[in-house]
């Protein structure tokens, strides 16, 4: 991790933190895609070549963006999409990291 998003994400709580290291790690887990990790308008996000996904935290929930989300919406229920198309997370939510996978390859195809 970046020193720069370090310091970003230690201003969150634990909660908030744990889930987003959860996220980062799938995206750091996918076959076949290096990812470039820094901050890009103040915020985390991680290149594969043009492609991105965001991971961008507040004090009870994370959205997320990324193209590939889209497609894999329902393997999302229960979590909502912002207007702009963004995944939100609860902190007390259950979510699916392996349809986080799926759409975070998809956004990186």
């Amino acid at each position: 991790m970046t020193r720069e998003i370090e310091n970003y994400i230690e201003k969150y709580p634990e909660e908030i933190r744990k889930l987003f290291m959860q996220i980062r790690d799938v995206i750091f887990s996918l076959e076949g895609v290096i990812v470039e990790e820094k901050m890009w308008a103040k915020l985390p996000s991680y290149y594969y070549g043009e492609k991105l996904v965001r991971i961008i935290p507040f004090k009870d929930h994370i959205n997320i963006e990324a193209e590939g989300l889209g497609k894999y919406k329902c393997e999302f229920e229960g979590c909502k999409f912002t207007p702009k198309g963004m995944l939100q997370i609860q902190v007390d939510q259950i979510v699916s990291f392996d349809a986080l996978k799926k759409a975070f390859s998809e956004t990186y195809m």
